[in-house]
């Protein structure tokens, strides 16, 4: 991987290290130079500041301010299960402060471009999620009978990401007594990297399947929350940090999220 591949600013060797460590094969695949990368597009905006994540603001949503600052910003980050074999969920941008633990995944094409499938083994039936995570157990059922699809949004891989999280922040959990938070970022693309407009009712569907998902976990151990690029890097640019500010207007000029 060359440092070409990271916006400026970037530590481009300390990322990546921690790109190759994850299990996703986005470096060696060539998915990473893809023009519809979404791995390219959360890299290079918080890879900005893995080695200051103090200078990372809080994300513009309700009470994330009382959680800040960060201590640590992490790409590619593992939230393994209560278990050893098996596969582990890798979020994309794992942010620790000192009372949360706040996992984001990254979309920008994905919900355009088909059904996701929801794909969960026997294993994820284990008693071992807590007595505060029934809303995100049902969620898991009701995917895996069909009784409750979604065309736009992959609910399923949320799921998962929030058993990782909750795992994480328990009893023997890394990072334990940390309240555990799942933020799904999303672009909303106009167009195509080839110019085809992206299809505006398909952009609406994503969002209603959104709402739907936070109402039916709402209450649970791990809190979910929705926010789309546009209004972190908006955020970025009205503050007082000039360099951050030049950082999210090259983000917006090359990702166009």
């Amino acid at each position: 991987m060359t440092a070409t591949r990271f916006l400026p600013g970037l530590p481009a060797e300390a990322v990546e290290v921690e790109l190759n460590a994850s299990p996703g094969g986005e470096p060696a695949s060539g998915k990473f130079d893809h023009p519809e990368s979404s791995s390219a597009l959360a890299v290079n905006t918080f890879g900005w500041f893995l080695q200051r994540p103090g200078c990372l603001p809080a994300l513009p949503l309700p009470g994330f301010k009382q959680h800040w600052p960060a201590l640590e910003v992490a790409i590619e980050s593992e939230m393994r299960f209560p278990w050893s074999g098996g596969r582990h969920p890798w979020l994309d941008v794992g942010i620790l402060t000192k009372t949360a633990l706040i996992g984001v995944e990254s979309k920008r094409y994905e919900p355009f471009r088909g059904k996701p499938k929801a794909d969960f083994s026997k294993a994820y039936d284990r008693a071992v999620w807590g007595d505060r995570m029934d809303a995100y157990c049902r969620m898991r059922d009701r995917l895996r009978e069909g009784t409750l699809q979604y065309q736009a949004l992959d609910a399923a891989q949320l799921v998962k990401h929030a058993f990782g999280l909750r795992t994480q922040t328990a009893k023997g959990g890394r990072f334990r007594g940390t309240r555990p938070i799942l933020v799904y970022l999303f672009a909303e693309p106009e167009c195509w990297p080839d110019g085809r407009p992206v299809d505006p009712v398909r952009r609406t569907l994503h969002q209603d399947e959104i709402t739907d998902f936070a109402q039916r976990v709402a209450g649970d151990e791990v809190a979910f929350h929705a926010l789309d690029y546009a209004a972190v890097l908006d955020e970025w640019q009205r503050g007082h940090n000039r360099p951050l500010a030049d950082h999210a207007d090259l983000v917006k000029q090359t990702y166009r999220p």
